[in-house]
């Protein structure tokens, strides 16, 4: 079955980066699109960033646009989100989504 699972998250202060990886098995990875969304407490979980089959498009929501970089590897299985310059406004649980599927999700916190 279709597994998705996610790491690389953390306590990083303001300003500093942190690269999470999303690791996937149980379908044909390099066939499908992938996004990284986020969920702050109280709040609705929120796209932040999408990469085509090939890794040739991507798109990001404004909030993040020149700090994060979704990548991904298909040799691997495995999307990456790079995040720099953080804020503490970027603390909340990230999750990789592939097919349709979430994955468990990985905690970030921003903060001094």
């Amino acid at each position: 079955q279709v597994r998705l699972v996610e790491s690389g998250g953390g306590l990083v202060q303001p300003g500093g980066s942190l690269r999470l990886s999303c690791a996937a098995s149980g379908f044909t990875f390099s066939n499908y699109f992938m996004k990284w969304y986020r969920q702050a407490p109280g709040k609705e979980r929120e796209l932040v960033a999408s990469i085509s089959h090939t890794g040739g498009w991507t798109e990001y929501v404004d909030s993040v646009k020149g700090r994060f970089t979704i990548s991904r590897d298909n040799a691997k299985n495995t999307v990456y989100l790079e995040m720099n310059s953080l804020k503490p406004e970027d603390t909340a649980v990230y999750y990789c989504n592939g097919l349709g599927n979430w994955g468990q999700g990985t905690q970030v916190t921003v903060s001094s």
